[in-house]
């Protein structure tokens, strides 16, 4: 395999939009550790919508460099452990004020999405099936459970949001057979983090 510039990797069309994302999923954390975790949440939904552009962008790309794809799959991972696994640990640990559970909680997603991704670059989607929940379902379920942040009482969200990690996490490792995202969902997709990200966004 021949060598090529690191820095030429992000000149890849696909390769940037991916790093676009991991830029917007650091600003997202950055938010969060700042005590505003609904802007937080807002801005990494972006980087979900940048995790779906850059695989479209990738397949639009004539001429592609081979290694240009390879280093894109893994960067496509790494961002996808830093939005779905890092900033949802972050933002648990930010909420429930450094408690055991919120500290145990996060670690656990972030173990079970590095195993979850890090499993997919070998095994692929066998059958066009995800062997396991998506890791990037923990941004639109962050989400959702800051969407009805105002309707559950303090004391408890913390807790509560904790525990939809460890179950997030759970369901990355096992078994299930999940379909790839397709056709119309697409536009579901994009259209519930547009939503949801002006909601958010404009609640504080």
């Amino acid at each position: 395999m021949r060598k090529v510039s690191m820095f030429r990797q992000l000149l890849d069309p696909a390769n940037a939009v991916t790093a676009a994302g991991l830029v917007l999923s650091a600003i997202g954390i950055n938010f969060t550790v700042a005590s505003m975790p609904e802007i937080g949440v807002a801005i990494v939904l972006w980087a979900l919508l940048a995790d779906h552009l850059d695989g479209v962008v990738a397949q639009r790309t004539r001429g592609r460099v081979v290694e240009a794809g390879q280093v894109g799959k893994n960067l496509d991972s790494l961002a996808d452990l830093v939005s779905a696994g890092v900033f949802p640990a972050v933002t648990s640990i930010i909420i429930g004020h450094g408690s055991t559970i919120s500290v145990a909680a996060g670690a656990t997603l972030i173990v079970a999405s590095a195993l979850r991704l890090s499993y997919f670059n070998v095994f692929g989607s066998p059958g066009g099936r995800f062997i396991g929940v998506p890791t990037t379902y923990a941004v639109p379920v962050t989400a959702i459970m800051f969407l009805f942040r105002p309707d559950i009482p303090e004391a408890i969200f913390p807790n509560l949001f904790a525990f939809v990690l460890v179950v997030l996490a759970v369901l990355h490792i096992v078994p299930l057979r999940v379909p790839k995202t397709t056709g119309v969902m697409y536009l579901v997709v994009t259209a519930f983090c547009v939503w949801a990200s002006i909601i958010l966004a404009t609640r504080t």
